[in-house]
């Protein structure tokens, strides 16, 4: 359940890139899932690692009001 859910987020990051549709996302993110599933718990770690970069570097652009 968990990897389920990170590779919809690492999909997400990565199709934000281009701004296009989320097809590519949907994709990238489903084939993150498995890859992350046979790298075990280190794939989850690193997966979660980088959704959370993305969205700690997204918040520290927004300007403050």
């Amino acid at each position: 359940m968990i990897g389920k859910v990170i590779g919809a987020l690492v999909g997400r990051e990565i199709d934000r890139r281009d701004g296009k549709g989320g097809l590519k996302g949907a994709v990238i993110g489903a084939v993150a899932v498995s890859a992350l599933r046979r790298m075990g718990p280190l794939g989850l770690v690193l997966g979660g690692a980088y959704v959370a970069k993305k969205a700690l570097d997204r918040r520290r652009d927004t300007p403050k009001a």
